[in-house]
């Protein structure tokens, strides 16, 4: 998020602007929940990971993997970064009881450091984007594949 119209055109985006003001204050939080954000896909500890995201939903009073669901709603006055945080600790958490630790990987491209989770039906999905990791990787063994044979 490099300033405010990006940060309220995502929000806005997936549906979490309704009535929130949105402000300068708001960026250096949302870029630090970013950087939290990150380990936690690539933490190996299950149980870390859960505990992590449990922290993360702090706003809504706090969520567990025990129990059948939750049902909620976060208050207009809670900031921007504490709203995108509930939002990304209810979907680490639900990835993770629903789909499994497996789905959090790296993405398979030799040049990119990316990480993501996997919410594909099959759970196959090997590229953090594979529009444009994918695709490039895809080029780059259809181009040896033609040097090895000798063709341009």
């Amino acid at each position: 998020m490099p300033d405010v119209t990006a940060l309220r055109a995502f929000l806005d985006e997936h549906g979490l602007a309704a009535s929130r003001p949105v402000g300068d204050a708001d960026l250096a939080p949302v870029h630090a929940l970013r950087t939290r954000l990150r380990p936690l896909v690539e933490e190996a500890d299950t149980e870390r990971r859960v505990a992590e995201a449990g922290a993360l939903t702090a706003a809504l009073g706090g969520v567990t993997l025990a129990g059948g669901g939750w049902v909620g709603t976060v208050p207009d006055d809670v900031p921007v970064a504490d709203l995108l945080g509930v939002v990304a600790g209810v979907g680490l958490l639900a990835v993770q009881l629903h789909l499994g630790a497996e789905r959090f990987r790296p993405c398979s491209s030799d040049t990119c450091e990316g990480v993501f989770i996997d919410t594909s039906r099959p759970g196959r999905r090997r590229y953090c984007m594979p529009g444009l990791c994918g695709n490039r990787a895809n080029v780059a063994a259809h181009r040896a594949r033609r040097r090895a044979a000798g063709t341009r």
